[in-house]
């Protein structure tokens, strides 16, 4: 059999197959480009998830031995509700757009890890007020959108609450506060704040 009778090759086939312009080879197109979309999703949502757990958050040394060891001698980890407030719900948001830029923030925490800035306690602690402050003023900026989601001035009852407590939120609202501007510290031990103006 000389060769300009002989069939292409399975692979020359399909190439031709699909470079012919038809409705066919575009509707393939389309469902593959489809199911893609979904694979591609699917696995980066998933990622996604991974990483927003607390296991992974205490998945470092620095994490665990430090503010998680805090962490867990607050309300927020042991209460009589038992309603436990974990890593990601305080410190990353839980709508898409906000939940990504904070990913990205995140970034920079891999790169402390990766070259050691704060790989003992004492290097931590010397880093504290630093990280404490950017966090804080993410959670201003965002006006402490991720402690919004447990708790929200428009459903608190300011007559159940004790009453400096009472006095304090209602002057919150009045002023346009938001809940970073007084709950500092509540789940982790307060930086040195000696050196800072209006410190404590």
């Amino acid at each position: 059999m000389d060769k300009s009778t002989r069939k292409p090759g399975i692979i020359k086939r399909i190439w031709q197959w699909w470079r012919r312009p038809s409705r066919l080879a575009l509707g393939t197109l389309l469902l593959i480009g489809f199911a893609g979309g979904i694979i591609f999703w699917g696995g980066f949502n998933t990622g996604m998830e991974m990483t927003n757990r607390e296991e992974f958050c205490i998945g470092c040394h620095e994490m665990r031995a430090n503010v998680y060891e805090e962490y867990m001698q607050t309300v927020h980890y042991n209460n009589r509700s038992g309603v436990r407030a974990t890593c990601p719900d305080c410190h990353v948001p839980h709508e898409w757009g906000p939940k990504i830029l904070r990913k990205i923030q995140a970034s920079k925490e891999l790169y402390a890890k990766a070259f050691g800035l704060i790989d003992t306690p004492q290097k931590f602690d010397d880093h504290r007020l630093a990280m404490a402050q950017n966090e804080w003023r993410r959670m201003k900026n965002n006006n402490s959108q991720e402690c919004r989601n447990c708790h929200n001035f428009d459903f608190m009852d300011f007559t159940a609450q004790k009453t400096v407590a009472a006095k304090m939120h209602d002057k919150a609202v009045k002023d346009g506060q938001t809940c970073v501007d007084c709950h500092k510290g509540i789940a982790h031990k307060l930086p040195d704040m000696s050196e800072v103006k209006n410190g404590f």
